[in-house]
């Protein structure tokens, strides 16, 4: 199995695929800890697919998410349709699932939401194992017990603990609400379908993260969930359109890191609309269209409170401690990909 490792700062992502650690973690777990699982747990875990795509070297993400991917899936439609992370199939070309003892099947990419990270294939038959019921993941709260699970039966099941509930801004234009962060950390990661003990999915598996229990606390890896309630009311547009419904909201093509109330951009997408401008990896953002920044969810609501895809916006940033203003024409990140072959 091979996934190609991220780094922390240059291994930015393309475009709502997740990571903040060094792999899209696919090493088996070594344990799946002390707890029984409940029978509930057991019976869905026949519904988690592996998940392994293949993309074209020309792909945008394939230089940062790698050209071979593998991760986990569940089985959320009778019609063998897979709810998943959606960093997987990003730009795919081919797409394949294992379920079962090992049975293979070609799978088509249904749909991709960067604004979530959800992503949906379907099988090319139906799988004959039952659909997993979504759950309800707003009532979740810090230390409740819940699941983790992969490809591969009871050995992957994992007993963790809720260990937070907030906000999260990826560095790559992403901000998820209520995110969902638990603690130990499951190394299959990726996709993975967080569990209650009823069996529902509460979540899908996105990154590893240092700070389960959030900032100003010990330091406590765990693991970062997309709440399975952000996808039920897009669910119908991910399947009629292949994303969500409702305008795109402007992208500049940036990746940035925050310190001591400072955003710094890391790097620029090549091809993307800041490169365009003339921005540069460590020029530091401090307004923009006038408007102070001084944290990285501020500039994201303050840049997507501005209107749709393709505004105009005025960065003020600082450049080797010299101000500099740059028009940027933001763009919709959908058609930056190359999403021909996928969709």
């Amino acid at each position: 199995m091979f996934v190609r490792p991220l780094s922390q700062l240059v291994g930015f992502l393309m475009l709502g695929a997740l990571a903040i650690t060094p792999c899209i973690a696919m090493a088996e777990p070594t344990s799946g800890g002390t707890q029984e699982v409940p029978q509930a747990v057991r019976d869905v875990l026949p519904s988690i697919v592996k998940i392994s795509a293949q993309i074209s070297p020309r792909a945008r993400s394939a230089s940062t998410l790698g050209a071979e991917r593998e991760g986990q899936g569940v089985v959320i439609g009778d019609d063998g349709l897979v709810l998943t992370i959606g960093y997987l199939i990003l730009e795919a070309e081919e797409v394949v699932v294992t379920w079962g003892n090992g049975r293979k099947l070609p799978a088509s990419v249904v749909a991709y939401d960067y604004e979530t990270g959800f992503g949906l294939i379907r099988a090319a038959i139906p799988l004959k194992v039952p659909s997993v019921r979504l759950g309800d993941s707003d009532p979740l709260a810090t230390k409740d017990d819940t699941w983790v699970a992969g490809y591969g039966g009871e050995a992957t099941a994992y007993h963790v603990l809720v260990a937070s509930r907030r906000e999260f801004a990826g560095f790559w234009e992403y901000l998820l609400e209520n995110a969902i962060f638990t603690t130990p950390p499951y190394p299959m990661f990726a996709g993975a379908p967080l569990l209650s003990p009823k069996g529902e999915l509460l979540g899908i598996g996105s990154l590893v993260v240092p700070d389960a229990l959030g900032s100003g606390h010990h330091n406590i890896p765990g693991n970062l969930f997309v709440p399975i309630n952000r996808l039920k009311p897009i669910l119908a547009g991910l399947l009629q359109k292949g994303r969500s419904d409702g305008q795109p909201k402007p992208w500049l093509g940036i990746y940035v890191l925050e310190e001591l109330g400072r955003v710094t951009i890391a790097n620029v997408a090549d091809g993307g609309p800041a490169a365009a401008a003339g921005l540069l990896r460590g020029d530091i953002v401090a307004a923009i269209n006038g408007q102070p920044v001084t944290e990285i969810a501020e500039l994201y609501r303050k840049l997507w409170g501005m209107g749709n895809a393709g505004i105009e916006v005025r960065l003020q940033v600082e450049r080797a401690t010299v101000m500099r203003e740059f028009t940027v024409k933001t763009a919709d990140r959908y058609k930056f990909l190359r999403l021909d072959n996928s969709y």
